[in-house]
């Protein structure tokens, strides 16, 4: 719905680690989108717990749940995100996506199944893919947004640093080049980021892992597999900042920080209930 590319885009899962906001200004409203890590049925690792305490976050703090269904992944009643969306009772929007993969049948199947257990105050059909609906949705969600004054300037259009986005850009590159855990073992920590008079960068980045045999595959034969991600990754920050960027990316291992609440916090990864009890 925004302009920006503000989060990871891939065809795998669990690609989207933490809420990341962006925003829509007008002249009489400022609207805050929230993009939420996809809830995860069994969670294996303290980082999967984070993500589904990121949601439930989001959810609290929401004026208006959007819930974006498919016909390829169906939830009922009984799923714990229903559950979540229900529990907190905020107005609810559901998304109908895919609509171009749909027949009209298949479409009032959809709509049937969720509108009898999520009773949605408004439904739309869109096609992201194709960039049907999107106007019509904007529409909608500012016709319920409630008066308050504006939370951010309107010269920002997210919460997040060019730190930020840069790490999410090189973990990008290594979700979409490694397949099997490679990609759901990393963590990107943006260790420099400097920028010089000249309007040049420098970024130093270092990739996470949790095995030598890891930090083996993602390396390559003779460091061709980590040049092409850097590469890769160069070519699109600077397009993002419209700025020369020199990149360097070290890889170390740090063995199942993904299990490690320490690690975590220092990643940013921190976990909303244990907030809230301090």
């Amino acid at each position: 719905m925004l302009e920006e590319k503000l989060s990871i885009v891939n065809s795998k899962s669990q690609t989207t680690r933490q809420n990341i906001k962006g925003f829509i200004h007008g002249e009489n409203h400022q609207m805050i989108l929230v993009d939420t890590p996809g809830f995860i049925d069994e969670p294996a690792y303290q980082l999967q717990l984070n993500m589904n305490s990121y949601i439930e976050l989001a959810l609290e703090e929401a004026d208006i749940v959007v819930l974006v269904v498919d016909k390829y992944n169906l939830l009922d009643l009984n799923h714990p995100l229903v559950k979540e969306v229900l529990r907190v009772n905020k107005k609810t929007f559901l998304v109908v996506n895919k609509v171009d993969q749909c027949s009209q049948e298949e479409v009032k199947k959809l709509i049937s199944h969720y509108e009898s257990f999520l009773k949605p105050n408004e439904i739309i059909c869109v096609s992201v893919e194709l960039k049907l609906g999107k106007a019509g949705l904007i529409d909608l969600l500012l016709k319920h947004l409630p008066i308050h004054p504006p939370y951010y300037d309107h010269n920002d259009w997210t919460d997040r640093n060019m730190r930020f986005f840069a790490s999410e850009i090189i973990r990008e590159k290594i979700f979409s080049s490694y397949q099997k855990e490679i990609p759901y073992s990393t963590e990107v920590v943006i260790d420099k980021y400097s920028e010089k008079s000249s309007g040049e960068s420098i970024i130093e980045a270092i990739v996470y892992v949790e095995r030598e045999s890891q930090k083996a595959i993602l390396i390559g034969h003779q460091a061709e597999r980590i040049k092409k991600i850097s590469a890769d990754s160069r070519a699109e920050i600077e397009s993002y900042t419209g700025t020369k960027i020199h990149l360097f990316i070290f890889v170390k291992v740090l063995e199942d920080w993904r299990s490690k609440d320490k690690i975590l916090e220092k990643f940013g990864y921190f976990n909303p209930k244990k907030i809230d009890k301090k």
